[in-house]
This record gives structure tokens, sequence and C-alpha cells, in this order.
């Protein structure tokens, strides 16, 4: 059993902690609970886990979040991973900060990291875990709420999420999505 765990991001000092980039962090902290080491590789940063019995191999796209489609496909086919054993790690402005969400497909929701990846696999309907960030932003800030870094006062919960996201990836690696979906879906997150 073989999975791609992808989690979106931009590259660079000053995108690291940042809303937008909260894929890395969720994929970052998977791999290192599980003893691996992210190597720079064609398109990504890798890491391969061996767990339970599984292997996930892990992806932080390097090309960019507008064009991580050109990643996930080339993992996606290097490593012959069907998209149902795919897992993309996404920020979700549409969710309250307390909230993940797991789901087998679903639109991009305006996001140009989903937008890519549709587009490089001609196909919206692969599973995602959405990370919610809240749109707790003046209008027209939206940009500078996504690339801004976590307030101070948020920073706790956001790690207790980031541990929630990693307890998700195994649950999708060891007993399926149905039963991930039911256990996160419905959960909210609180100190």
């Amino acid at each position: 059993m073989k999975f791609l765990i992808i989690g979106l991001g931009n590259v660079g000092n000053e995108y690291a902690h940042t809303r937008h980039n909260i894929g890395f962090d969720v994929a970052n902290a998977f791999v290192l609970k599980h003893g691996g080491n992210f190597r720079v590789d064609r398109h990504a940063y890798v890491a391969d886990v061996k767990w339970k019995g599984r292997t996930f191999v892990c992806v932080c796209p390097t090309t960019y979040m507008n064009l991580s489609g050109k990643a996930v496909k080339y993992w996606l086919d290097k490593e012959k991973i069907s998209l149902e054993n795919t897992l993309v790690i996404v920020d979700e402005l549409a969710l309250p900060l307390e909230k993940l969400r797991i789901r087998p497909g679903g639109s991009d929701a305006g996001h140009n990291g989903l937008k890519s990846i549709a587009e490089a696999l001609g196909t919206a309907e692969y599973p995602k875990l959405r990370f919610g960030i809240g749109n707790n932003f003046p209008k027209g800030h939206q940009s500078d709420f996504v690339l801004g870094k976590w307030r101070k006062e948020e920073e706790p919960l956001v790690k207790l999420k980031i541990d929630g996201a990693v307890d998700a990836i195994e649950i999708f690696g060891t007993q399926g999505i149905t039963t991930a979906m039911n256990q996160v879906n419905n959960k909210v997150f609180s100190l």
C-alpha cells in the first residue's frame, strides 16, 4: 500500500509558516513524527515514510503554489500511485480556524494550487485535507491575510490542528477516507 501525501505551499523564507504554507507544515510534522527526512528532488522536497506496512511518499512542491500540478503529476506518475491514495493538504479560507475537512473530491474553491493540480490531472476528484484558516481579514486584504503569519494567539490552536491533521493522514492511510471523514470532519479543535 503506497500513498502520496502532498503539502501545498511556497518555497522561500518569506513564506515559511504562513497560512498559505500550512500544507508544508503538516507534511513536515508527519515526516518528523515518523522519523523521515526530506531530500531535494524533481520539482519538490520529498520524504519516504514507512509506517504500519505502508509507504507514504510525502511531497512539498518547489514549483510555487500556482504550478503545484506540475510536481503532483510528476510524482503521481513516477511513484505509480492511484488518485484515491493521494491526499493534498491545503489552506482553506471557507473553513473556520477550529476545523479540518477531508473529502474524496471537490472543487478548487478558487485556490490556485488546487486549480493547477486539477488542470494537470484533468480532474478535481482526488482526496483533499482542507485546513481551516478562517477569513478574519478586512475586505480587499485576502492576499495579505493568506500570505501572512499566524497571529500569536492563534499559534497554540494551529499546533493542535497540525497534530490533528497528522492523525488524519494516518487514519486515511490505515483505515481509508470514509473513516477519516467520520473522525475528522465533525471535530472542533479547541484548547
